[in-house]
């Protein structure tokens, strides 16, 4: 029995012991921190009391309960329900779900994992255990994912049970308990909490009252603004109030909604200096977080994504501005395509490890760079300029190490113990000539050891592998050898000459961080016209954080100095509230909310689309395009109207539509053409607009149109203006002009055709019995029709085109018009050149010239991984098929050939001429044949019928009745 016991007890301890080192690996500390609720709990617990100025305080609200000391029972019952918050929001499953994600191995570590192989596995191995996960997940899916009862019940009970903790701490006196209440009530972390907007209100007034806290203060402004589920009705003085309160405690987000507000005028005089200033503390606030990261400052959040993008623009591919022109070749417009065609990120990801694994370099590099910069889709301007959203997956520095390394260790096989003694001979593989993607893997392998990312920092080894990177003139090496000798990383040895020279090799090719290193040394020396045009520069190359920045603090030096006219501090104020806002919106490290609600909407439920609603509300009323443009396409009702099936609402609520129109609006206010043009159509179809005759509401269609169309960038709106001149609606009944705007709808968009041929052979249709009935000004159906007029008007004088401008454009309203003239004189003199001999059609060869180098492309490094990969597989599939490539002459061209197909031109065309007329000599010899035996035929016809004798003649029924024995 004894032994039996101990046995048991052995047993027991072994399974203790198992259990605890699976737990201690199942959460790894160099693990990244999941976004939601679980990453926020230590900012719920402190509710930025001390960041924002407020004084903590634990001062009971009830007033019978002054006489008892409370700290101790309330801060007990805030930890218990942090704790409980905490292990409910580990293993249950938050909104956040994206159908492209895939976990990284990092996130599914385990104790069993340094064992046995799992799906992130090198080699064949890891291919059959992924391939037999995607199997398994297809046909047991339903069934693994189906949540019990019981455990429904079991979570239920422990959030009813940090709710009640919460109200019991925040009852008691606990501050920070009311705050993490109220946020709880707004922001509920899944289905098991109650989306209470009344809680949080009165939680956030109670919290804001008593400690004079920002961040509630900034949350009650957007109640008061926007009257939130009718908790309190929109009382935009208020909401001022309480905005101002909040941004003068150092709330961002309240700074940024101030800022907007100012300089859209928005509850508001409109007021530019106020919006730089209020946009300037929001910036600061960025940029001093920027910096608290390691060397070469924090990586940026993800660019946030439209819906309309995924769906190619608000109208759909090619009839919206957003997926036509040099549009389309956008991340998130790319990523519409391929969600259409069916592909996912997880099947993107298993080709590139299977060739990876095969040995493919190039696929090798372009893993380690997806798994590096946790997307897909890499934002241009180098690694420094962060990653797009919509291509987000899982980052993982331990892979991404790992495929880097593979391919440095051809031409580095091995390191030095010393790694500043790395040029030796014995540590470099011999008679290596073309690297490949090894210097590009150094640069990454050096960036990840200067900033500790996935491995211990270390200043030696990352300057090693820069170094070694640099041999090859690589850009981003030479750009992190520049930023160890500024700083002095190794051995606190600082060499600005040396960093410089790195910096301008770098620079010179075209990487934006290494032009905006250049540009902040010579900010700090004072140059600050030789700064701006290195940020300029940066910003042209994709950079879209630090240039902004710093291009803002010059414009609003030059704003405030004095002695300068005031239209030049006008335009300069212009230009810093714009960079300013550009760089407080990218740097969101704290507040995420649009990217927040992205993945709450990619969730597909109900509850996960009313909380993206609700944060894209929150980060409309602080400015943020995207979120204005992405809750208006949400609540857009002008889709299922026009369809007017049986299943659409027959009656629209004109409060949604109210509230989609004016975040239209704000999004049209901010350049965004196909929000102009929506705008339009909720005038015309009069959604959401004051209760006023149609012939009002077509003329401001018409007017909206009309805006649209100046940018010369939609078809929608040209096409539209002219269907209205057609028909004379909104505007006076014009023919020509109707014709002038379809004609202009097909030059901006060639994939308008069809509709424009239908709508140009119906406008002639019309000018036709227009001029049959007696009516004038009809077109005419032969010859060249020239327009009557040379400029639409659209009933519209040159003021109400101003105050139109004005209306939708805030940014033109401090624009000053010398500026413009002096722009445009400028532009003038540098594009019209009298040098050398003038000729006919140069000036077009010019605007040709200039339009290519505008639109450079971005550098081969950048291109579509996905629309890489297609080609990859399309050319792998032709290569090793049975019967070869569908295109047999793109076979013929194989093997070194091809891209010669077009050498021998004029030798084409000449086969084609002969072949032509060869075809035409035996048309025309058949033609003559035919004729001489028709004339034969002609000639015998006149003779007289031959004697058959008792046969019968050819036209004698009896001739049947013969029978000819053989």
């Amino acid at each position: 029995m004894a032994s039996k016991a101990r046995r048991r007890a052995a047993w027991l301890a072994f399974g203790l012991v198992a259990l605890a080192a699976f737990s201690a690996s199942a959460n790894p500390g160099d693990a990244q921190p999941t976004q939601g609720i679980r990453a926020s709990t230590a900012q719920l617990s402190t509710p930025d009391s001390a960041s924002h100025g407020a004084q903590q305080t634990t001062v009971c609200p009830c007033a019978s309960l002054d006489n008892i000391d409370f700290p101790i029972p309330a801060t007990r019952a805030f930890r218990s329900a942090i704790f409980t918050l905490h292990n409910l929001t580990n293993y249950s499953q938050q909104y956040t779900h994206d159908p492209f994600s895939q976990q990284s191995a990092s996130q599914q570590s385990s104790f069993l994992s340094s064992l046995l192989p799992t799906a992130q596995g090198k080699g064949p191995i890891g291919s059959a255990i992924r391939i037999s996960q995607k199997l398994y997940h297809r046909i047991f899916s339903s069934g693994k994912f189906a949540t019990s009862r019981k455990k429904d019940e079991e979570i239920q009970r422990k959030a009813i049970k940090v709710i009640d903790l919460l109200q019991l701490s925040a009852e008691l006196g606990n501050m920070d308990a009311l705050f993490t209440l109220a946020h709880l009530s707004l922001f509920p972390p899944n289905i098991y909490f109650p989306l209470d907007p009344k809680t949080a209100y009165s939680s956030f007034a109670m919290h804001a009252s008593i400690t004079g806290n920002a961040t509630s203060q900034s949350y009650l402004a957007f109640f008061h603004s926007t009257g939130y589920a009718d908790v309190v009705p929109i009382d935009q003085t208020k909401a001022l109030l309480y905005y101002t309160f909040a941004a003068q405690g150092g709330d961002k987000g309240a700074q940024m909604a101030l800022g907007y507000r100012y300089w859209s005028g928005i509850s508001t005089l409109e007021d530019c200096s106020r919006a730089a200033a209020w946009y300037e503390e929001a910036a600061d606030q960025a940029m001093q977080k920027f910096l608290s990261g390691p060397p070469g400052g924090l990586t940026l959040p993800y660019t946030p994504t439209s819906l309309s993008d995924l769906d190619g623009g608000v109208y759909g591919p090619g009839a919206s501005v957003a997926s036509t022109g040099f549009n389309v070749i956008r991340p998130a417009v790319k990523a519409g395509f391929a969600r259409a065609a069916g592909e996912t990120w997880e099947d993107l990801l298993e080709y590139y490890m299977f060739n990876a694994d095969r040995g493919e370099t190039d696929f090798a590099y372009k893993l380690g760079k997806i798994f590096y910069q946790g997307s897909i889709y890499a934002a241009a301007g180098g690694t420094a300029s962060g990653s797009e959203g919509v291509g987000r997956i899982a980052q993982d520095f331990k892979q991404a190490q790992y495929y880097f390394l593979q391919i440095a260790r051809q031409v580095w096989p091995r390191d030095p113990p010393n790694p500043l003694h790395h040029k030796a001979s014995a540590y470099k593989a011999e008679a290596v000539t073309q690297p490949g993607w090894a210097p590009k893997s150094a640069a990454y392998i050096g960036r990840m050891y200067m900033r500790g990312e996935g491995v211990k920092q270390d200043y030696e080894t990352a300057m090693m592998w820069f170094e070694r990177g640099a041999e090859y003139a690589d850009r981003e090496c030479h750009n992190g050898l520049g930023i160890i000798w500024r700083d002095g990383l190794v051995k606190g040895k600082k060499d600005i000459r040396k960093a410089l020279e790195h910096f301008a090799i770098a620079a010179g090719q075209e990487l934006a961080e290494a032009h905006v290193n250049l540009g902040k040394h010579y900010y700090a020396r004072g140059e600050f016209k030789l700064a701006a045009t290195y940020f300029e520069t940066a910003i042209r190359f994709g950079s879209t954080f630090e240039a902004h920045f710093y291009l803002a603090k010059i414009h609003t030096m030059n704003m405030r100095a004095s002695g300068l006219p005031q239209d030049y501090a006008a335009g300069s104020c212009s230009s810093a509230v714009s960079f300013y806002k550009l760089a407080a919106e990218r740097g969101v490290w704290d507040d995420d909310l649009v990217n927040d609600a992205e993945q709450a909407w990619n969730s597909g439920t109900e509850r996960g689309k009313e909380i993206a609603i609700l944060k894209w509300w929150v980060a409309a009323e602080r400015g943020f395009e995207v979120a204005q443009n992405n809750l208006a396409y949400v609540l857009d009702q002008d889709k299922s109207m026009l369809r007017s099936t049986r299943f659409s609402p027959i009656q629209v609520s004109n409060d949604t539509a109210r509230l989609a129109l004016t975040q239209w609006i704000r999004s049209a206010a901010q350049r965004n053409v196909d929000s102009l043009v929506k705008v339009g159509d909720y005038y015309y179809h009069g959604f959401g607009v004051p209760d006023e005759p149609e012939s009002v509401r077509w003329e401001k269609a018409a007017k909206f149109y009309q805006s649209a169309a100046d940018t010369q960038l939609s078809a929608l709106a040209m096409w539209n203006l002219g269907w209205m001149y057609e028909n004379g609606i909104g505007v006076p009944q014009d023919f020509h002009l109707a014709k002038r705007h379809y004609d202009q709808a097909l030059e901006i968009n060639s994939e308008a055709y069809l509709p424009v041929l239908l709508s140009l052979i119906k406008l002639h249709a019309r000018s036709l019995w227009h001029t049959l009935q007696g009516g004038e000004n009809g077109l005419k159906l032969w010859g060249y029709d020239e327009d009557r007029s040379r400029a639409p008007s659209v009933s519209m004088s040159v003021s109400e085109r101003a105050n139109m401008k004005r209306e939708i454009d805030p940014a033109s309203r401090s624009q000053p018009n010398t500026e413009t003239r002096s722009h445009a004189h400028e532009e003038t003199v540098d594009t019209f050149d009298d040098d050398g001999p003038w000729y006919m059609g140069k000036a077009r060869e010019d605007f040709q010239r200039r339009r290519q180098q505008s639109t450079r492309q971005v550098p081969e490094e950048e291109e579509d991984p996905v629309q890489w990969a297609r080609e990859r597989r399309i050319a792998e599939n032709e290569r090793d098929g049975d019967f070869g490539p569908e295109d047999y002459f793109d076979a013929a061209l194989r093997g070194g050939h091809r891209g010669e197909e077009g050498v021998d031109t004029f030798l084409e065309t000449m086969l084609l001429v002969t072949l032509c007329l060869v075809v035409a000599a035996l048309i025309y010899i058949r033609t003559r044949l035919v004729q001489r035996a028709r004339r034969e035929e002609e000639q015998n016809r006149g003779r007289p019928p031959p004697n058959l004798g008792l046969f019968p003649p050819p036209d004698d029924p009896a001739r049947q009745d013969w029978q000819i024995v053989r």
